[in-house]
């Protein structure tokens, strides 16, 4: 069982999951997670790997912070408590509402950061999503942004919401049971709410960092992307610029939720990549 920990960074207190021995992996959560995505995803690195997976700032059992939602606040939160933690250097490995400050960190900390892999997100308004977006955004984008009314809306009816992205991002086929739970009490109430969608209305300042970032220089990490669906390599094209070091994967028949829908492919792609391997085709996995 992971240990649990509070980790006072950045003004807020964040709920930390810690497991395993050897160099370390930060993985960040997206909506609507927590840490509790990750639990396959560190039993299957633990051997090998000091597992740091926190819920982020506003979701779970972290702070219930009244600001602080963008990418570059979220990625310093990200940098402080590794230091807070005694690490030097970490792998760090980001999903939907994890990526944009997995991105930022490596980006601003290549010293703290060795290596990145980010899955199923789009970066802001960066060239090469727009075959993605030729339809627009997906339709909660709009819903979560306006300060105040999904709170309202969904009030007393978050277990079918949450659940509605769960099935939603596993193609059908649904969550652990406990896991499901676990998500459903971290996102019920009007506060629990409005933090996860303050999230979505950080998008524009989240946005404009990511382009300073990319405008200041390259990514010189080694990075991998892993698309699914519906992202799939709209993420890839992005990077493919930016990175001087980028690996893709796409892993097919796979929803959105990767660490839940696909946990042992995902691993047969993080394994050789935090050890500096050659990495496996994953088409079809």
């Amino acid at each position: 069982m992971p240990e649990l920990r509070r980790v006072a960074v950045n003004g807020v207190e964040l709920n930390v999951a810690l497991d395993g021995a050897g160099p370390p992996v930060l993985l960040l959560h997206g909506f609507p997670h927590t840490w509790e995505l990750w639990r396959e995803i560190m039993a299957g690195l633990r051997d090998r790997h000091t597992v740091i997976a926190p819920d982020l700032r506003g979701f779970g059992a972290s702070s219930r912070a009244e600001s602080g939602y963008d990418a570059g606040t979220l990625a310093g939160d990200t940098g402080a408590l590794l230091e807070e933690l005694g690490v030097s250097g970490a792998a760090v490995v980001g999903i939907d509402a994890g990526t944009p400050p997995a991105f930022l960190l490596a980006m601003r900390r290549p010293d703290l950061v060795r290596r990145l892999v980010v899955m199923e997100a789009l970066l802001g308004r960066l060239p090469g999503a727009e075959d993605f977006l030729v339809a627009g955004a997906p339709w909660w984008f709009g819903f979560h942004a306006v300060p105040g009314l999904a709170e309202e809306v969904l009030s007393g009816n978050e277990a079918h919401y949450i659940d509605w992205f769960l099935t939603t991002g596993t193609l059908g086929d649904g969550v652990p049971p406990r896991i499901r739970d676990a998500f459903v009490r971290a996102y019920t109430g009007r506060e629990a709410l409005r933090c996860a969608f303050s999230y979505y209305r950080a998008l524009p300042d989240s946005a404009a960092q990511l382009e300073r970032a990319v405008a200041a220089g390259g990514l010189t990490v080694p990075t991998m992307t892993v698309g699914a669906h519906p992202v799939g390599t709209a993420l890839g094209n992005q990077l493919r610029p930016v990175a001087a070091d980028l690996t893709e994967r796409l892993l097919k028949d796979c929803g959105h939720i990767i660490p839940l829908h696909r946990p042992r492919a995902l691993l047969g792609l993080l394994r050789p990549f935090l050890a500096g391997a050659p990495v496996p085709d994953a088409a079809g996995s």
